[in-house]
């Protein structure tokens, strides 16, 4: 019986196929290195090394599948490590990766790796401009085309759809990294993707204590040659990180559904301020892919990238609140702002960071489960600081 994602969510254990013989209502934790064949006779899978698989992430493993729609799942031990997973799998020295240029730093720092040690070579485009992408997939040979959206921390809106008929076109494989917005939010594998990547360090877990992260197939071929790298590679999550990640799945669509409208409601209010130049959020209908967000997406990432006047309010803003304090990531139940020129886009270079519309007066937040009236006292009082200077 097809079941809705709350319910999927809220009842791991019936759903992830898991057997315990005590009849767990939670993941519970294989926390063991190897196991005995002959304890498992006449099992339907036989377990031998945790690197390879484990009962516990094999359960998670199943309910993301199912999650996003795809074939397979491959929980990973980070994040970047999904998409370090997905390079090497879909990837060989001299292949092309056309990439958003607004991506993760993250990832712009891996693939400036790749590219000195296996000559893996990325083109960067605006994927909102599809005659930008369809030149550069018709003039070069791209193995591999990635895209987030929301982007981060541009926060434009890919029409994931369009871009995944423009990789199937000129024969890529098209992966979307799908970190902000979630299953709770959007299945990128339901509109042509081959895979849907994720950092579960953030609104899937939910509570900021683990990082981790997953890398959902759509077919079985891709299933079978991610499973075959993690386990050459040791990529996989621990079994009590998978479980760290499983606390938070029970709450995710309605933490998502109550984030947003304190982000939305935020949101209104900072284009108020006389200090703020813009507010970019796509819940708001000046959004320019605001259309597109209500045809593609559930619901909105409570992610607001506002750029302040200058400098020094910026700063301001990031020294004086207290309760978003200076904090990478995002998705959490605790409000997080940053200034992503110094953090999370740090290694992106001063030309890079133009072109993506970044400079030290932008701040990123993370809008959490706080009062959402608390949260617009506490920004406040840290614009003000900026006017008497006491930072």
């Amino acid at each position: 019986m097809a079941v809705q994602l709350e319910t999927l969510l809220a009842n791991l254990t019936q759903y992830s196929g898991i057997k315990d013989a005590y009849g767990a209502t939670h993941l519970p934790i294989y926390n063991t290195a190897t196991f005995d064949y002959k304890r498992q006779e006449g099992a339907d899978v036989l377990y031998d090394y945790s690197r390879t698989d484990n009962p516990t992430r094999n359960a998670l493993e199943t309910v993301f599948a199912k999650a996003e729609d795809g074939f397979g799942c491959i929980c990973t031990n980070t994040g970047i490590a999904a998409i370090a997973l997905l390079f090497e799998t879909v990837l060989k020295s001299g292949d092309i990766v056309l990439i958003e240029r607004d991506c993760y730093g993250g990832t712009y720092r891996l693939l400036n790796i790749l590219f000195e040690k296996n000559n893996i070579k990325a083109l960067f485009a605006d994927f909102t401009n599809e005659t930008e992408v369809e030149d550069l997939l018709k003039n070069n040979t791209v193995r591999l085309v990635l895209c987030e959206s929301p982007t981060n921390p541009g926060l434009k809106i890919v029409d994931i759809k369009s871009i995944a008929d423009l990789a199937k076109k000129y024969d890529s494989v098209f992966a979307v990294d799908n970190s902000m917005a979630t299953f709770a939010s959007q299945k990128p594998l339901d509109l042509g993707a081959d895979f849907s990547i994720f950092s579960a360090t953030k609104y899937v877990s939910g509570h900021g204590s683990v990082v981790a992260g997953a890398i959902v197939a759509k077919s079985e071929y891709w299933y079978e040659r991610i499973h075959y790298y993690s386990n050459a590679q040791g990529r996989a999550q621990s079994p009590f990180d998978v479980f760290l990640v499983s606390l938070g799945l029970p709450s995710l669509v309605y933490r998502m559904k109550a984030q947003e409208q304190s982000a939305i409601q935020l949101a209104n209010q900072l284009l108020e301020f006389p200090e703020v130049k813009s507010v970019k959020f796509p819940g708001l209908p000046s959004h320019p892919q605001y259309e597109l967000v209500k045809r593609q997406m559930k619901i909105v990432p409570a992610i607001l990238t506002v750029d302040f006047e200058d400098e020094f309010i910026a700063e301001s803003v990031i020294k004086n609140t207290k309760l978003f304090g200076e904090k990478v990531s995002f998705g959490t139940a605790d409000s997080r702002a940053e200034i992503p020129a110094k953090m999370s886009h740090a290694t992106y270079s001063e030309e890079d960071l133009i072109k993506i519309g970044l400079t030290k007066s932008t701040v990123r937040f993370s809008v959490g489960l706080e009062n959402v009236d608390d949260l617009l006292q506490d920004i406040k009082q840290a614009v003000l600081a900026s006017t008497i200077k006491v930072f």
